[in-house]
């Protein structure tokens, strides 16, 4: 593999920004992420106090980051000259009652760039500068997923819709490339090093209907995976949150029997539900629904603590069984059954995003991080851990 040169990158960029802005101004919304602060830093260097810098609080985002994030950007070595715009409102509106997750990409997508063409002729700005990367452009070209910053790679004439012209200073980066040119570029570890965040946010991670109540839940649930995952330093590690709803299936006795040989137990010491939302999974390298499956295994009225390899060959055996499964989640800990959510723990190892592995954590962690949620989250009946890599899923739990 060629060598990576993040200070000749930086020299390229920073010229080439000058070339296509010149003496006019751009807009840039940063959200925290080491992409998107990225740009902002490349930017600033190239067109300085023309640079206008804004967070969009959209209601999707970590409990209190909006004020975190403004914080760390806005302070030495950064500097960056941040405001935030409350739209939490105008977004809710915008994605109540959608279930779909690529329905609910569009309609954020729609959204956003609405709210930031608003924002664009209020400042005088004709540049809108985003840190899309190659594995963005890759995904929604391929039809895997609508990445909401990819949009004059699919045809989408932005000066028409929006009044800008998008400015893409890190599009042929994958992820490690871009950590490398934060380092280069001295931002701070808290940002160059931050795992990967959707651009629409944890509207994302809330699988089917987004519901204040559930976001909220999911918030709370965020801020303890994050906390107790962290230390074994996945890729990328997240909670998700699943409506309790389930649909009978014909195949439950054939998932059961797939599972169990997988664990080695007796068919009696598993069960599964099949919850009515579906996911977002791969196949072919397109696009596919597919269901979400739940296995529980107990073994002596415990929760059966199977090691990872079981786990993934468990899952294996699953998916290739029924193909229209797209994830398997497997128990951690349950609670009380009348509550109306489940929380799936996502976490997973890779290189370029574009194809991960699931990471191993240990038993202990996961047990202290479920209990927690359960404690935490009055709305919890479950914690399970998603335990299918991509493919045949993909990385975000949608």
């Amino acid at each position: 593999m060629e060598k990576f040169d993040p200070k000749g990158f930086v020299e390229r960029q920073v010229k080439e920004i000058k070339r296509i802005i010149g003496d006019g101004r751009a807009l840039i919304a940063v959200s925290g992420g080491v992409d998107s602060s990225t740009c902002a830093v490349l930017t600033h260097m190239a067109i300085g106090g023309n640079l206008i810098c804004v967070i969009l609080d959209d209601a999707f985002m970590r409990l209190n980051e909006p004020e975190k994030v403004a914080e760390a950007l806005s302070k030495p070595p950064l500097n960056l000259p941040i405001r935030i715009e409350r739209v939490q409102e105008r977004f809710l509106k915008a994605l109540r009652g959608l279930k779909d997750a690529e329905e609910k990409r569009r309609a954020f997508r729609a959204t956003f760039y609405e709210t930031l063409s608003e924002i664009a002729k209020r400042e005088g700005c004709d540049f809108l500068v985003q840190g899309t990367i190659l594995a963005d452009i890759i995904e929604t070209k391929g039809g895997i997923k609508t990445q909401h910053n990819v949009l004059e790679q699919i045809g989408l004439n932005t000066r028409e819709l929006y009044g800008f012209k998008v400015v893409e200073p890190l599009a042929s980066l994958l992820k490690w490339q871009v950590r490398e040119v934060a380092r280069y570029l001295k931002i701070p570890p808290e940002i160059s090093e931050r795992q990967p965040f959707p651009g629409p946010g944890l509207s994302v991670r809330v699988v089917g209907e987004v519901r204040v109540e559930k976001l909220e839940a999911l918030k709370r649930a965020t801020l303890i995976v994050e906390d107790k995952i962290s230390i074994y330093k996945p890729s990328q590690y997240f909670a998700a949150i699943i409506d309790n709803k389930f649909r009978f299936t014909g195949e439950s006795r054939k998932i059961i029997d797939a599972a169990a040989s997988s664990l080695g137990v007796s068919p009696e010491n598993v069960s599964v539900k099949v919850f009515k939302d579906k996911a977002t999974g791969i196949r072919g390298n397109m696009r596919k629904y597919g269901d979400i499956v739940a296995v529980k295994c107990l073994v002596g009225g415990e929760v059966y603590t199977a090691p990872l390899n079981r786990l993934l060959d468990m899952q294996k055996t699953i998916v290739e069984g029924e193909p229209r499964i797209a994830r398997v989640l497997y128990l951690v800990s349950e609670g009380e059954e009348d509550k109306p959510y489940s929380i799936a723990i996502r976490a997973v190892e890779t290189e370029d995003f574009l194809t991960a592995n699931v990471a191993n954590i240990p038993w202990s962690c996961l047990k202290k991080t479920a209990e927690e949620i359960l404690s935490v989250c009055p709305e919890i009946s479950s914690v399970y851990f998603d335990v299918t890599p991509k493919p045949p899923e993909t990385i975000e739990l949608e």
